[in-house]
């Protein structure tokens, strides 16, 4: 809550039942009214409720409203730079701060923090007991806690609880802001990451993805010093062969949550997961998804969780007489928000991890309407995808885009998120691949028979097909044709899909249009790619796109 809470709370008699001994001085959070210790959802429920952080919906989700963010603010994440970091982290893709600037805004928020209330949940990130960070969160806002007990992975016993011991705390203040005249940040709006003191603090924005994001910026930091890939990808397995896991990188929009909830197969996570010697690893236990004109026919998993109890629905339209959802409303924002524990999925993996990847998959969503639905990667190949991670956005997602779609590309699938040099990621990527001799697929979720606006975009129905071979290993009997401008291979043929989806030139009207439109993505392609070529092998370089 933004004001002081005067009075009991519905959770008040239970604040302290769940605290741990390693309490919150350590991290010089004092005078607080109350600290509200490991609360379950239940409790939390009727605590954002009591302080009108968002109500309650048909079925029993809590849906909550976040205001002038409605998505994350990149622009004001910044790394603390400290000597034991310093050249460690990539700086080409990570704002320095000052080590004395934070300590000092972190000082006046633990000071604004007295005589309020704060939600405290202790949590791990890293299905992997080897590979597992233990995190305290620190919130303002009650229903923040649901959303950190819904994406990360609870303790099981009591004694553990007590016995928690924070490797990283992150303290979250909506209603605090940073003065960028005094403090050194961009805006009122800051998110800090400070390695050295295994800290970080969020201000001024309620959109609970920041919370996520810094753990996985944090994982991508510690894992790959480990010889461990970090890696913004779903995941899933056969459930009959442990060692037959599927990844799927890919930018916000292309995919990566709906086809990898595929009923013929079982969901080890959504987003964000780990790949050491031992197999793939999920660092939550929660699902966050867009939820922006879901459709029970063609998603029905995901669909069905938006009316359970202990989803939080971010910037969901609701009707407040009948409580009842509109999931195609996007008056508020198009990146409208779920989060879900995996256990709401029916054909989860209850331990959140497997063996080793069969196939990669990268997603992109093309609104060129070019690239084909599928292709076989080469290793070096897949690393130049890997490197360039290429989708487009389209109007009206983000703020400042004109009418046409622009092509967008993140390295590695979540460049805001890397701290390495993107070229480490590729080398541990590189020898996960050939040590287990994985096939890389490309495959395009974006436009068919005429770019954004002309052509339609490609069904889940006929993407699910061409997934369905590749994994199955139907598509490695099938005849190839080289594309002559980014050099993989194409198939002739897949059971359920037609030719002309395949082939995507067929489909355009103009034949010399298409190949215009397909070089000048090509060239977008090789002039993103100069930004890594300091760094990146030679054979990788090659295997970019030949104009």
């Amino acid at each position: 809550m933004s004001k002081k809470t005067n009075g009991n709370t519905p959770a008040e008699n239970a604040a302290l039942t769940r605290r741990a001994d390693y309490d919150l001085s350590n991290h010089s959070i004092t005078g607080l009214r109350t600290a509200y210790w490991n609360l379950p959802t239940e409790g939390l429920y009727e605590e954002a409720v009591f302080r009108g952080e968002g109500a309650t919906t048909k079925g029993g989700s809590f849906v909550a409203h976040t205001g002038k963010h409605t998505g994350r603010s990149a622009n004001d994440k910044f790394v603390v730079k400290h000597v034991d970091s310093e050249n460690i982290v990539w700086w080409g893709g990570n704002r320095p701060f000052e080590g004395a600037k934070f300590d000092a805004l972190y000082n006046r928020m633990t000071d604004y923090l007295k005589g309020r209330d704060v939600f405290v949940q202790d949590v791990y990130a890293g299905a992997d007991p080897n590979y597992r960070l233990n995190v305290r969160f620190v919130t303002e806002e009650a229903w923040h806690s649901i959303f950190v007990r819904n994406m990360f992975i609870l303790p099981d016993t009591s004694d553990e609880i007590k016995k928690f011991m924070p490797g990283f705390t992150i303290v979250d203040v909506p209603s605090f802001k940073a003065d960028p005249a005094s403090d050194g940040t961009r805006s009122e709006t800051f998110i800090l990451l400070n390695l050295e003191r295994k800290l970080a603090i969020i201000g001024n924005t309620r959109y609970a993805g920041e919370i996520k994001k810094s753990i996985f910026t944090l994982m991508n930091y510690l894992l790959p010093l480990r010889g461990v890939m970090s890696m913004h990808c779903s995941a899933n397995v056969d459930p009959n062969d442990s060692n037959d896991v599927a990844l799927f990188f890919g930018l916000s929009g292309t995919g990566k949550t709906t086809l990898s909830a595929d009923p013929t197969r079982r969901l080890i996570g959504d987003d964000e997961h780990g790949w050491s010697d031992g197999g793939v690893f999920n660092f939550e236990g929660g699902c966050y998804a867009k939820v922006i004109g879901l459709s029970e026919a063609a998603e029905p998993q995901i669909y069905a969780t938006t009316r359970m109890f202990g989803t939080i629905l971010e910037n969901v339209v609701f009707d407040p007489a009948t409580r009842a959802i509109d999931l195609n409303d996007s008056s508020l924002t198009e990146n409208t928000r779920s989060s879900y524990p995996l256990t709401f999925i029916e054909n989860a993996v209850p331990e959140k991890k497997a063996g080793h990847p069969k196939n990669i998959v990268f997603l992109t969503a093309d609104a060129t309407g070019v690239m084909p639905p599928i292709a076989r990667l080469s290793v070096d190949q897949a690393l130049y995808q890997f490197i360039s991670g290429y989708t487009a956005k389209l109007a009206g997602t983000e703020a400042g885009l004109g009418k046409e779609p622009v092509a967008t590309f993140s390295a590695c699938f979540g460049a805001p998120f890397l701290v390495h040099h993107p070229s480490r990621y590729a080398e541990l990527l590189r020898q996960k691949i050939e040590k287990h001799n994985v096939k890389c697929w490309l495959v395009n979720t974006g436009w068919v028979g005429g770019p954004y606006g002309i052509g339609k975009r490609i069904s889940i129905k006929h993407t699910r097909a061409l997934l369905t071979a590749a994994l199955s290993g139907n598509l490695n009997a099938v005849d190839y044709r080289r594309d002559p401008v980014f050099g993989f291979e194409v198939p002739a043929s897949c059971p359920g899909v037609p030719a002309e989806v395949l082939d995507p030139a067929s489909s355009w009207q103009d034949k010399s249009e298409h190949e215009q439109k397909y070089k000048l993505l090509a060239q977008k392609f090789i002039d993103n790619f100069k930004n890594f070529e300091d760094r990146a092998v030679k054979s990788v370089i090659e295997a970019g796109p030949k104009m």
